[in-house]
C-alpha cells in the first residue's frame, strides 16, 4: 500500500495584508459617528465610551486604544492595523473588517455578531467571549489566542483557520463551513457537532471528539 500523502487539501486563508500609509498622528480625536477618517494614526488614547456608529476608519493605525463600551456598531475598518487594543466590553455588532490587522487584543465580551470580515488577522489575544454570530467570515486567521468561548453559531466561514489557539468552548450549531482549519489548536468542549461539516482537524483531536460524535449519534460504546 502507498504512504498516505501528508499535504493538505484545505485552502489556507489568503491574507494580503501591508502596512496602512498613517501619516497623520492625532493626538486629541473628535471622531463622531459616521466619519470617514483615513490615514490617521491613534496612539494611547482612550475613546471609552464614545458613540462611534457608523464610523470608517481606512489606512488607519491605532495602538494601546481604549474602546471599552465604545458604539462600533455598523463601523468599518479598511486596511487598518490594531494593536494592544483593550476593552472589557467591546461593541461592534454589524461592523466590516477588511485587510485587517489585530495584534494583541484583549477583549472581555467582543459582540461582533451580523459583521464581514474579509482578509483579517487576529494575532495573539486573549478574549473571554467572542460573539460572532449570523457573521460572514472569508480569509481569516486566528493565531495565538485564548479565547474562552468562541461563538460561531449560524456563521458562513470560507478559509478560516484557527492556529495554535486555546479555545474553552467553540459553539457551531447552524454554522456552514469550507475550509475551516482547526488544526494546532485546542478546544475544552464542542457545541453544535453538526457544524462542524466542513471542518478540517487532525487525528489527536478527533480522538478527543470521538466520545461526543458517539453521543451525537446515540451510539453506546461498551469495552
Amino acid at each position: 500500500m502507498p504512504p498516505r500523502s501528508t499535504r493538505s487539501t484545505t485552502t489556507a486563508p489568503r491574507l494580503s495584508l501591508r502596512p496602512p500609509r498613517a501619516v497623520s498622528r492625532v493626538e486629541e480625536p473628535r471622531l463622531l459617528d459616521g466619519d470617514h477618517r483615513e490615514g490617521e494614526h491613534y496612539e494611547r488614547l482612550t475613546l471609552d465610551g464614545e458613540d462611534l456608529a457608523g464610523i470608517t476608519l481606512q489606512e488607519c493605525i491605532l495602538e494601546g486604544v481604549g474602546l471599552n463600551d465604545a458604539e462600533l456598531r455598523g463601523a468599518r475598518f479598511i486596511e487598518c492595523s490594531f494593536e494592544d487594543l483593550y476593552a472589557p466590553v467591546f461593541r461592534a455588532s454589524r461592523s466590516s473588517w477588511r485587510e485587517t490587522s489585530l495584534r494583541s487584543t484583549r477583549w472581555g465580551s467582543a459582540e461582533l455578531y451580523d459583521s464581514r470580515l474579509d482578509g483579517v488577522h487576529l494575532d495573539g489575544g486573549k478574549l473571554d467571549y467572542v460573539n460572532l454570530r449570523s457573521s460572514q467570515l472569508s480569509d481569516v486567521l486566528i493565531s495565538g489566542c485564548i479565547i474562552g468561548e468562541l461563538d460561531l453559531t449560524g456563521v458562513k466561514a470560507t478559509r478560516v483557520a484557527l492556529q495554535d489557539c486555546t479555545v474553552g468552548t467553540l459553539t457551531l450549531d447552524g454554522a456552514r463551513l469550507k475550509d475551516v482549519d482547526l488544526r494546532t489548536s485546542s478546544f475544552r468542549s464542542i457545541n453544535g457537532l453538526d457544524g462542524l461539516r466542513g471542518a478540517t482537524i487532525d487525528e489527536y483531536q478527533l480522538q478527543l471528539l470521538a466520545p461526543f460524535l458517539a453521543e451525537s449519534m446515540g451510539l453506546r460504546i461498551e469495552g
